[in-house]
């Protein structure tokens, strides 16, 4: 597979997804690890926008791009039948 067709199996995979809670993931760099819990909002052609489940009064977004999906910047779990499911790139 090359990279575009790689880049579209992520996107078709957060499409069918939008709307579900998944966990987040995301290395920001310098020992910076962002561990949240966020419902998938939407995709677009090159980035997916996750709303996050926190306290504040104002809800927050967070994008990435899939290519952080594709190079495990960011890692998407989202719970399934037999424990959590990992998004993204299969092994």
């Amino acid at each position: 597979m090359n990279g575009k067709e790689v880049l579209a199996t992520i996107r078709e995979d957060l499409e069918a997804r939008v709307g579900q809670k998944v966990k987040l993931r995301a290395n920001r760099g310098r020992k910076k690890i962002l561990e949240r819990t966020g419902v998938l909002e939407k995709t677009y052609p090159n980035i997916f926008v996750i709303r996050l489940e926190e306290q504040k009064s104002p809800e927050r977004r967070i994008s990435f791009s899939y290519t952080d999906v594709l190079t495990n910047t960011v890692e998407l779990m989202v719970e399934g039948d037999y424990g959590d499911k990992k998004l993204g790139v299969k092994p």
